[in-house]
C-alpha cells in the first residue's frame, strides 16, 4: 500500500477535528461517530480538550482507503497553539487545510498558508460547512484563488465520480505550468502523472467542497487523496526527525519521530548511548507495540532524554527554527506554592513546548514565560492546576521586546581570578531580520586550541543572552569567536564560560555607547473590514497607532457580503492590543479584524520603552560585563569599559573596519 502522512489544519471551528472524524468513520477505522461537542471526537482523547471543545495538542490516528495507507495528524486550531501546528508541518508528505465556507479565509488561515509555503507542504483544500444557507461554492472558489493561489481547482462536484476531475479542471490545471498547457493544447487532457507532479510542486491544490458533520464531500475526498498523491523516496540510511515531545498518563517523556530513512528498530542505539526501549505506534488515545518503524512511518519514543522538536536523528539534518515565535512575557504568582517546585514543573512543559522559554532570575527571584495569548495562559494555568496540583497565578502580560546591533563590534570578556585564565574575543555583527542569535569561529588553532574554542562556543550556546537596553532578549546577531588566550597552567571550561559571557555584555555595552544597539518590538499585519462610511476612522485610528496601512480595497472578497472597505497594513502590538473591542463598538459587531505576527521592527516609542524599564545592565550581577584580572595573587574586578585598555590579547579589529564591514 502506498504509505501517506498527512496533517490536517485550520482556523480554530473551521470544522477540522470533525473532519477528522468523518474521514476515519467512512474509511471504516472507527465504528461511531464521535462529537467535539459531545466531548467523544477520537482526536481530542485529552481531558482539556473535552471540556473546551478545541483540539489543543497534536493526535495521530490511522486510516486505509482503498490502497491508501494513511497516517493522519490532527492539530490544534487555535492561533494560541500555533507553535504545535508548525512542529507538525515539518514532518508532513501532504497537508489538508480546512476552510469554514460561510467564514471564508479567516486571519489564522493565511497564517497556516503562510507556513505550508514555507515549509514547500502540498496542500489539499476541504471547503467545509457547505450544507449552510450562506455558503457560496463559486464565491469561497474565488476567494481561494484570489487570496491564495490560482491553481486552486475544484476537484469535486455533483457531475463527477469520487477520485475523478471534473472534465473542464483541466484546462485550469494546465493553466498553471506553460510546459503542461503546452501539452494540453495538443492532446486535450493532462496525464494523472503529471497532475500528481503539479500537486506535489504546490502548483496545483485540489479543492474538495462538502459537509463534514454530514459526510457529505468526504469519500471524494478520501478518493482524491488516494488517486492524486505520491509516496516520498526515502534514503537506505537511518534518518529521523523529531516533532513533539509529550508526556504520557503515567510521566514517562515521549519523543515523537518521523523516520526519514532506513528502518528504526527496538533496542537501536541512538543518540550517544541512549538505546531504543520502546517503539509505539499511535491511534488516538491507543497504542501498539511495533519491534520496528520504517521508513515513512510516525512513532513514539519512550523515556528518550536530550531530544527536542526539529531535532535530526542518524542522517537527518535538523529543521529550520520555528516561525511562530510568542511575543508576550507574563511573570508568575507562585501563591504559597515552592517557587522551586514551580521552576521544575514548568521546565518539563517547556520539554514539551520550547516556545514557553521559562526564564529564571536568582537576582529577582522570579520566573517568566513567553506566551502567545490569553487562552494558552488559560490552559497552561489549568494543565498546572490537574497535572501537577499547582494553583498558580500570572501577573499582567507584557510585550516582549527585544535588542540588536546597528553596527559591528568586539567583545572581550577576561576572567582571571586566583588559579584560573581565560581571555575571549568575540566579533558581533548585525544580521538578517529573523535570523536570530548564531555563532561562529574564526580563530586560529595556534591563538586558542580546539578544545577551547569548543568551551566557547558551547558556553555561547548555552543561555539566552540579554541586550543592555532593557534586558530583553537578543536577536539577529552574529557571534564569531575571533581571539582569545588561554593559560596551560591555570585554564579551566568553566574560567572560559564566565569571560565568553562577559565579552558578549562588555561588547553590547561598547556598542550602547556608541549608539549602535536598537531595540525591537513585535509587529502585527492585521486585516480590518469595516463598513465603506468607517474607513475614515479606521485609517485615523490606524495612523494613532503608528501603523501603516495600503490602500483600502473595496472589491477584495469579502465573507460577510458587500458595503465593506478592507484595510490592511502593519502596526506595533503593543499599540493594536485591545483594539478588536474598538472595532465592535464603532461597527456595531458587524467589522472584522484579523491579527496575525509580522515579526520585529524598530520600537516605534524606545526611548520611552527604555525609561520606563529601568534597566541597569551593571547592576544584572547574573548578566555582569566587567570582567577580573588578577594582581598580585588576588583576583580583582575591571568596570567593562577599562577591559579594553587592560585585554591581554590585541583587538582583531579596529573602529573603521568594523564601520565598513557593517556597511
Amino acid at each position: 500500500m502506498k504509505h501517506i502522512v498527512t496533517g490536517i489544519v485550520a482556523h480554530v471551528d473551521a470544522g477540522k477535528t470533525t473532519l477528522s472524524e468523518a474521514m476515519l468513520y467512512r474509511s471504516g477505522a472507527l465504528r461511531q461517530l464521535g462529537r467535539v461537542d459531545n466531548g467523544d471526537a477520537f482526536l481530542d482523547p485529552d481531558d482539556l480538550e473535552k471540556q473546551r471543545g478545541i483540539t489543543i495538542f497534536s493526535h495521530q490516528a490511522s486510516l486505509q482507503h482503498g490502497d491508501l495507507d494513511l497516517t493522519l495528524l490532527d492539530t490544534p486550531g487555535h492561533v494560541d497553539f500555533a507553535s504545535q501546528t508548525e512542529q507538525v508541518l515539518s514532518v508532513l508528505d501532504y497537508a489538508i487545510l480546512v476552510v469554514s465556507a460561510t467564514d471564508g479565509i479567516q486571519g489564522y488561515t493565511r497564517t497556516l498558508w503562510r507556513l505550508l509555503d514555507h515549509y514547500q507542504v502540498p496542500t489539499f483544500i476541504f471547503v467545509n460547512k457547505m450544507d449552510a444557507d450562506t455558503a457560496d461554492h463559486d464565491r469561497v472558489l474565488a476567494q481561494l484563488q484570489q487570496v491564495f493561489s490560482a491553481g486552486c481547482i475544484a476537484f469535486n462536484d455533483a457531475t463527477t465520480a469520487a477520485g475523478n476531475i471534473p472534465t473542464d479542471a483541466y484546462e485550469d490545471i494546465a493553466m498553471q505550468n506553460d510546459d503542461v498547457l503546452e501539452n494540453f493544447l495538443d492532446a486535450g487532457t493532462v496525464a494523472d502523472d503529471t497532475v500528481r507532479q503539479m500537486i506535489q510542486r504546490r502548483e496545483v491544490f485540489p479543492c474538495y467542497f462538502g459537509a463534514a458533520l454530514k459526510l457529505d464531500g468526504i469519500d471524494d475526498l478520501l478518493a482524491g487523496l488516494e488517486q492524486w498523491t505520491r509516496e516520498p523516496e526515502y534514503a537506505a540510511e537511518f534518518g529521523a526527525k523529531v516533532f513533539k515531545i509529550s508526556h504520557d498518563d503515567k510521566g514517562e517523556r515521549l519523543t515523537w519521530v518521523r523516520v526519514t530513512g532506513g528502518v528504526l528498530a527496538n533496542k537501536d542505539v541512538i543518540l550517544g548511548e541512549q538505546k531504543v526501549n520502546q517503539l509505539r505506534v499511535y491511534n488516538g488515545a491507543k497504542f501498539t507495540i511495533r519491534p520496528s518503524v520504517a521508513a515513512g512511518e510516525v512513532c513514539a519514543i519512550p523515556n528518550l532524554t536530550g531530544t527536542h522538536p526539529g531535532q535530526g536523528l542518524g542522517e537527518q539534518t535538523a529543521g529550520r527554527s520555528p516561525e511562530i515565535q510568542p511575543v508576550l512575557n507574563y511573570t508568575l504568582d507562585p501563591q504559597g506554592h515552592d517557587i522551586h517546585e514551580c521552576l521544575t514543573i514548568l521546565q518539563q512543559l517547556e520539554d514539551e513546548d520550547p516556545q514557553l522559554h521559562v526564564a529564571w532570575s536568582s537576582h529577582l527571584q522570579e520566573i517568566r514565560v513567553q506566551i502567545m495569548g490569553a487562552v494558552q495562559l488559560e490552559i497552561l494555568q489549568q494543565i498546572l492546576r490537574e497535572r501537577f496540583n499547582l494553583d498558580v497565578g500570572f501577573g499582567e502580560g507584557s510585550i516582549l521586546y527585544k535588542e540588536t546591533l546597528t553596527q559591528g563590534v568586539e567583545g572581550v570578556g577576561h576572567f582571571e581570578p586566583l588559579r584560573h585564565y581565560a581571555e575571549v574575543h568575540l566579533l558581533m555583527q548585525p544580521a538578517p531580520r529573523g535570523s536570530g542569535v548564531t555563532f561562529d569561529a574564526d580563530c586560529d588553532l595556534e591563538v586558542l586550541g580546539k578544545n577551547w574554542q569548543h568551551q566557547v562556543l558551547t558556553s555561547l550556546r548555552a543561555k539566552e543572552h540579554l541586550g543592555v537596553l532593557t534586558g530583553s532578549p537578543l536577536t539577529d546577531v552574529k557571534i564569531t569567536l575571533v581571539s582569545g588566550r588561554a593559560s596551560i597552567v591555570h585554564s579551566v571550561g568553566g574560567d572560559f564560560r564566565e569571560a565568553t559571557w562577559r565579552a558578549v555584555r562588555q561588547g553590547l555595552m561598547m556598542a550602547q555607547a556608541q549608539d549602535q544597539t536598537e531595540l525591537l518590538e513585535p509587529w502585527y499585519r492585521f486585516r480590518l473590514e469595516v463598513g465603506q462610511d468607517q474607513v475614515g476612522r479606521a485609517m485615523t485610528d490606524i495612523q494613532r497607532m503608528h501603523g501603516r496601512f495600503e490602500t483600502p480595497d473595496a472589491t477584495a472578497p469579502s465573507a460577510t457580503g458587500d458595503g465593506m472597505s478592507i484595510l490592511t497594513g502593519t502596526a506595533p502590538v503593543s499599540e493594536m492590543q485591545g483594539y478588536v473591542q474598538e472595532v465592535n463598538a464603532y461597527t456595531h459587531g458587524q467589522g472584522q479584524l484579523e491579527c496575525l505576527i509580522d515579526g520585529y521592527r524598530p520600537c516605534h516609542n524606545a526611548a520611552e520603552v527604555v525609561t520606563k524599564q529601568a534597566y541597569d545592565p551593571v547592576g544584572d550581577l547574573e548578566n555582569t560585563p566587567g570582567s577580573v584580572f588578577c594582581a598580585h595573587g588576588a583576583g580583582y574586578p575591571v568596570h567593562w569599559d577599562d577591559v579594553p585598555g587592560m585585554a591581554h590579547v590585541d583587538y582583531v579589529y579596529t573602529a573603521d573596519a568594523l564601520a565598513k564591514m557593517s556597511n
